[in-house]
């Protein structure tokens, strides 16, 4: 299973156009001749990872497993109001599943705090960065229009009193907001990321790994090209909006002595329909109640992808099928769950579940009586062996399966019809039972002894074929049904909130369902297909002793258009 989870994204890895960047740039002339590969995943932790951050991770990770070469982890720590150790151990966790690893090259840009101080020093005395005493408001307020170039009064500020200053700001003399520390490049570029942007700003929280020792942050766009020159990046792979920030990633680069040169390229970000990818969406869903936590079925983070029943292997091969573009697209779901379908399909064991139980009572049956049936785990699969499966009297089947008055073309259970009771014998149902309020309790049947196993020695033919499990030999369980979250396929668009979007048939809770005594007994197998149902995992986290919980992660039918 490793290996299949390591080729997943084969043919992506084998050929994008960041490949054919990096092919020229370790070609025979290139900028990084000689070079090995080397990458980076910068997560921030200030929330969990979705799918859309897979899509980066597989993209730095596996460009590395391509070339041969390295990939750090480096947690974006800059900004301390919004961090938690809770995302960091979550974001490995969550790496290590899609079968990534990082070695020894684990890093926090914390860690980089003294240098790009350093750096910032290095720019003052450069004339290339001032300190600002203009407000937030104030700087938006100046900062022009494509036919106006900004405007700010500290511009020409003094070296020296700007080296003062900034010392000043990081001897924590003056309050959050009083001043920032800006690059000094072209307040007329009609890039307005390259406007004498903001690289460092007075924050007096604590941080959760520095403590009170600084009380002055960098910026992303100021932090990030130095986190990677000083751990020796040569590709610095990162989604499509930070294609406007390359020009002032490269002046950061060009203008400061760190070791290296790395290379900036930018891809299309994933986008899925009928989700939210916002951090900040997702944390109000969350925070608010609309779901049970950041690992809820429901959500694309990978927790809950994983909680939900998705394998690596099924998430590596969406990614892989996605491809990497240039330009932003929406996937449908129904992609990822054709995915998920296809592994699964090859993976699960078959089993037998009821998720709507009637008791079946069949007549003839001796009393008492109970045999057994071997039946193949996986007919895929046939290394995982058989299982045994007990019939006897009394079993449960699913309440749609009979029909007192049966409709067109329906050909399950009503009064003298026959079925086939998959893997054990063909019954004919002879009637029903109704309670009081003309309820159906029971269905009546008799069975063909000479039919074990489903066959039918005199050749007549049994249209219909149901499941079914022992009514003396099988558990309780409670079982889970996902719609997807959202009712609109793009619920971040539009004037409505968001939150009116919600699908109030997103989770289904069935109670009392009957399920195969033995499920939940071998700790190695936690993907089943229930005949005629779907693909369904247990959630260990609901589970518990006295009662399984089972989350489906996808029907069996395909509703992705294919071609």
């Amino acid at each position: 299973m490793a290996d299949d989870v390591k080729n997943a994204a084969e043919n992506s890895y084998n050929g994008n156009f960041i490949h054919d960047f990096i092919d020229e740039d370790i070609a025979k002339g290139g900028q990084f001749e000689g070079m090995t590969v080397h990458t980076r995943f910068p997560p921030e932790p200030n929330g969990y990872l979705h799918i859309g951050h897979a899509k980066a991770l597989c993209i730095n990770f596996g460009t590395a497993e391509k070339y041969g070469g390295l990939c750090n982890l480096r947690m974006d720590d800059t900004n301390p109001t919004k961090e938690d150790v809770e995302y960091v151990d979550a974001i490995k966790e969550d790496i290590h599943w899609l079968g990534y690893d990082w070695g020894d090259r684990f890093f926090y840009a914390s860690e980089y705090f003294t240098q790009m101080y350093e750096y910032a020093c290095e720019l003052i005395e450069k004339g290339l960065a001032y300190v600002c005493e203009m407000t937030a408001d104030e700087v938006r307020e100046n900062r022009g229009d494509l036919t106006t170039p900004a405007k700010s009064p500290y511009r020409d500020r003094p070296k020296e009193e700007s080296l003062d200053l900034f010392r000043r700001m990081k001897d924590g003399e003056f309050e959050d907001g009083r001043m920032t520390l800006r690059a000094k490049i072209d307040l007329a570029s009609g890039n307005f990321n390259m406007r004498d942007p903001v690289i460092y700003r007075i924050n007096h929280t604590q941080h959760h790994r520095t403590g009170d020792e600084w009380c002055i942050y960098p910026m992303y766009d100021f932090a990030h090209p130095i986190e990677d020159a000083l751990e020796g990046v040569t590709h610095s792979l990162c989604s499509l909006e930070f294609e406007a920030h390359r020009p002032l990633y490269d002046w950061v680069i060009n203008n400061t002595s760190v070791p290296c040169k790395p290379r900036q390229i930018e891809f299309a970000r994933l986008g899925i329909s009928n989700t939210v990818m916002s951090k900040r969406r997702l944390r109000t869903l969350v925070e608010q109640g609309y779901v049970d936590g950041w690992d809820d079925p429901r959500m694309p983070t990978l927790c809950g992808l994983r909680r939900r029943g998705y394998t690596p292997y099924s998430i590596r091969d969406f990614i892989s099928r996605v491809g990497v573009a240039k330009v932003n697209s929406t996937i449908e779901y129904s992609l990822l769950e054709h995915c998920l379908r296809e592994d699964l399909n090859k993976r699960a064991q078959r089993t037998m579940a009821v998720l709507n139980p009637i008791k079946l009572i069949i007549t003839n049956y001796p009393q008492g009586k109970s045999e057994e049936f071997e039946v193949e785990n996986n007919p895929n699969r046939p290394e995982d062996g058989t299982r045994t499966v007990t019939f006897s009297r009394e079993c449960y089947i699913e309440a749609e399966d009979f029909m007192e008055e049966p409709i067109k073309k329906y050909q399950r259970l009503y009064p003298g019809n026959e079925v086939r009771l998959k893997s054990a014998y063909i019954v004919k149902c002879t009637g029903c039972e109704k309670d009081g309020d003309g309820n159906i309790t029971q269905v009546y049947a008799t069975y063909d002894p000479e039919t074990r196993g489903g066959n039918t020695p005199d050749g007549r033919k049994i249209r219909g074929t149901i499941h079914w499990v022992d009514a003396n030999n099988c558990k309780n369980a409670e079982v889970r049904l996902y719609e997807n979250l959202f009712t609109t396929p793009d619920p971040e668009t539009g004037d409505s909130d968001f939150l009116e979007l919600l699908n109030p048939n997103s989770l289904k809770i069935l109670k009392n369902c009957k399920v195969e005594k033995g499920l939940g007994d071998n700790s190695n197998v936690n993907a089943y297909q229930f005949m005629r149902l779907g693909y369904f995992c247990i959630d260990n986290k609901a589970s518990s002793d006295e009662e399984l919980v089972f989350n489906r992660s996808v029907s069996l039918k395909d509703g992705f258009k294919k071609g």
